[in-house]
Order: structure tokens, then C-alpha cells, then sequence
């Protein structure tokens, strides 16, 4: 009687027996993701709190085990977003990757921020992964101040009253120095396609999968 109760408890705890020595794989912190931008991104049009989605481009192999195939997508939101200056100061936009869920639905929760390299589109100074435009030469930043004063002026000799063709030509060149200073502004663009890397700064743990799409803001490409 003894020998059959011990047989049948050895039955019962061998699968939770199995289940810990083969626990669910993880991704470890410090895994480096290519992705190619699926959701395009705009420090104009993007806030933080938005998501994003980018298509895993190199598959990820955990103890030889290909654990993330390439296709999957990553998902992820933006932190922080600024506003380039008018004179000086470049745009700023944070990114962090949240989680990859895979074709066949296995999802893997995670944290993980931009990083240079690997092909990667972006110029990222290092400071959680904040990806900086192009701002503004000197040389530049003085002309727009130029600009600057000269449609103020302009505006100031309108609203003083001009007739004919002055008023005409005012009009003109008064819309000509906007359209220059919209121009100018140096706005983080991140189109469709733009390849990144992030780096996880957390393991990647099993998860319920997110399927949900974010969707795609609008973005003035004639304004840079």
C-alpha cells in the first residue's frame, strides 16, 4: 500500500518537478534588437504617452533556441518629446521599448531604450536613449533671427496701412519669410522604415500579447 502511494505521488509532482528544472525562457537585459519603424514617428506630431511598432529585423536565439523569429513586432511608447527652439536648441524624442510579440503569439514583457549602432538610423546621445535632431548652425540661427525681425517689421509697416502694390508686394515677402522660418525648424522625422536598436535594460518575461495597432499620427513632411 505504501509502494503504490509513493508511486502515485512521484506520478503527480513529475510534471511540476519537470516544469521547474525547464522553467519559461527569458530574454536577458542587455539583448540588443534591431527593428525597422513600422508606425512613423514626429517630434511635431508625437507626445508623450504615444506608441509605436517596429518589425524585429534579426532573430534572437536564447541557450541555441530561436526564442524571437525576425518579423516579430516590437512595441514601445514615447517618454518625453521637445520642441526645437526658434533660434537655437535642437528637438529631443525619448523612445523605450515595452514588449515583442511573435507570429505565433508569444509575447515577452521587457524595458529597453535606444542605442548608437548596428545600423541604426538614429543618433542617440546616451541619455536614455534620447534621439536628437539636427538643430541649428550658428550661422543659420543668426540668419533666422534676421528673418525674424525683418517680417516683424514687415508686419508692423502692413498693419500701418499700404495700398497698391506695395500692399501687394508686403503681403508676398511678409509670406515668404514664414514660409523660410517654417523651413528652417530642425523637427525630428522618423519614417516608415527608419531601422533602430534597442537594448533591453530588463529580462524579458513571458507575457500576455498586445494586438492592439497604435496608430499612425500625421505628419507635415513639407514643413522641414
Amino acid at each position: 500500500m505504501r509502494s503504490i502511494l509513493v508511486s502515485v505521488i512521484a506520478v503527480l509532482a513529475g510534471p511540476v518537478l519537470l516544469g521547474a528544472a525547464n522553467p519559461k525562457p527569458v530574454i536577458p537585459a542587455g539583448t540588443r534588437v534591431g527593428v525597422q519603424l513600422i508606425t512613423a514617428l514626429s517630434s511635431s506630431a508625437d507626445r508623450s504617452g504615444d506608441t509605436f511598432a517596429a518589425q524585429v529585423q534579426d532573430p534572437i536565439f536564447i541557450g541555441g533556441e530561436e526564442l524571437i523569429p525576425a518579423g516579430s513586432t516590437l512595441r514601445g511608447h514615447v517618454t518625453f518629446v521637445k520642441l526645437p527652439g526658434r533660434v537655437k536648441g535642437k528637438a529631443e524624442m525619448r523612445l523605450v521599448g515595452d514588449s515583442i510579440t511573435t507570429k505565433d503569439g508569444h509575447a515577452y514583457a521587457f524595458k529597453a531604450e535606444l542605442a548608437n549602432g548596428n545600423g541604426s538610423d538614429v543618433k542617440v546621445n546616451g541619455n536614455e536613449g534620447t534621439v536628437e535632431g539636427q538643430g541649428k548652425s550658428k550661422k543659420n540661427a543668426a540668419k533666422e533671427s534676421g528673418i525674424g525681425a525683418a517680417a516683424g517689421a514687415g508686419a508692423g509697416a502692413l498693419a500701418a496701412g499700404g495700398t497698391g502694390a506695395l500692399y501687394g508686394a508686403g503681403i508676398g515677402a511678409l509670406a515668404g519669410l514664414i514660409h523660410t522660418l517654417a523651413k528652417h525648424h530642425k523637427d525630428i522625422v522618423l519614417p516608415t522604415g527608419t531601422q533602430m536598436v534597442f537594448v533591453l535594460t530588463s529580462p524579458g518575461t513571458p507575457a500576455k500579447a498586445n494586438t492592439k495597432a497604435p496608430s499612425a499620427p500625421f505628419i507635415c513632411m513639407t514643413c522641414q
